[in-house]
């Protein structure tokens, strides 16, 4: 659902005794917290503030690589002001806007205002402006690449798990991430998957459990594994992965409260969700493909892994312009 155009906000800039860039400290840049307003938007969407500023920082350093803008710096005078649009150049999810503020946030030496059009989750079509942002000219220029190389990947990603979401509609099973995510990125990706209607898996190897192939080698057998994973680490998910049917029974007899199937067909599946019978949750994994989706999600299983929505998703074309002058 698209949100209405929505008034200006206040944005960017730093309060009083922001040691930003201050020559005599190094750290004090990367200190520097966030407009309060834009962090509070970030902490209710479920992202780490200090984590997306962290992002940004690291974004605009590269891009600048110790130096400045050349390119903006020749070319446009120190004083001037524009308002820009971030526009959707393609239909799709978007997912990110608030981190494209964060960019600009720490790019800007002096206040910015924006104008939300829409919010993270809405479909978008192309043409459709997202955001706009009214700034000095040469910050937006400088903050324009790395503010889109997110937006644009985290939209990507919402969109690739919307078209996921959208086939599942009419059936219990939900798609579900992996951690097969960018370094670094993974707060980011995995926000842009619930924006996109799917769900998070483990956010890292320390809180849940997921016994694998490797481990029930090294273990020596499947119910060894879990109960070993049980006894160490008695509140944590554990989640395991079975290859045939003879495991599933193993761990269920074991206890195990989510079982992944892993290549399982959609009558293998079938099979597993009447043996299982409501005693665990079950997650289909390997082999699925958005036109396979439907058929493995009708035979009642709960969730469908598929790591390709953060490993290969395609960005979102979206595209910054700076509004003619009247």
């Amino acid at each position: 659902m698209n949100t209405p155009d929505l008034p200006l906000a206040p944005s960017g800039g730093c309060g009083d005794g922001c040691a930003c860039g201050a020559e005599t400290d190094e750290d004090a840049y990367l200190e520097c917290g966030l407009d309060p307003a834009l962090a509070a938007l970030l902490l209710d969407s479920g992202l780490d503030p200090v984590e997306v500023e962290d992002i940004a920082n690291l974004a605009i350093q590269e891009d600048l690589a110790g130096g400045v803008d050349v390119t903006t710096v020749a070319t446009i005078p120190e004083d001037a002001v524009a308002t820009a649009d971030f526009t959707a150049r393609e239909a799709g999810t978007v997912a990110g806007l608030r981190v494209a503020e964060a960019v600009l946030s720490v790019v800007c030496t002096d206040e910015f205002e924006v104008e939300r059009h829409v919010e993270d989750g809405d479909r978008v079509e192309p043409g459709q402006k997202l955001l706009s942002v009214t700034t000095r000219t040469r910050d937006v220029l400088t903050a324009e690449r790395s503010a889109l190389n997110l937006l644009c990947r985290m939209s990507g990603i919402a969109t690739a798990t919307r078209a996921w979401a959208d086939v599942l509609q009419g059936t219990k099973a939900a798609v579900r991430d992996t951690r097969k995510t960018t370094p670094g990125l993974r707060g980011l990706e995995k926000f842009a998957v619930r924006c996109g209607g799917g769900v998070n898996h483990r956010m890292s190897l320390s809180d849940a459990a997921l016994v694998k192939d490797n481990h029930v080698v090294a273990a020596g057998g499947v119910a060894q594994a879990f109960e070993a994973v049980r006894e160490r680490f008695p509140e944590v998910p554990i989640e395991v992965e079975v290859d045939t049917l003879h495991q599933l029974r193993e761990v269920l007899d074991a206890g195990a409260d989510l079982i992944l199937l892993d290549n399982f067909t959609p009558s293998e599946c079938e099979e597993a969700v009447a043996l299982v019978a409501g005693r665990a949750a079950l997650e289909a994994s390997g082999r699925l493909t958005l036109a396979n989706a439907k058929a493995y999600a009708d035979t009642g299983v709960d969730y469908l892994a598929v790591g390709a929505l953060t490993h290969s998703a395609p960005i979102l074309d979206i595209g910054l312009d700076l509004r003619a002058a009247e």
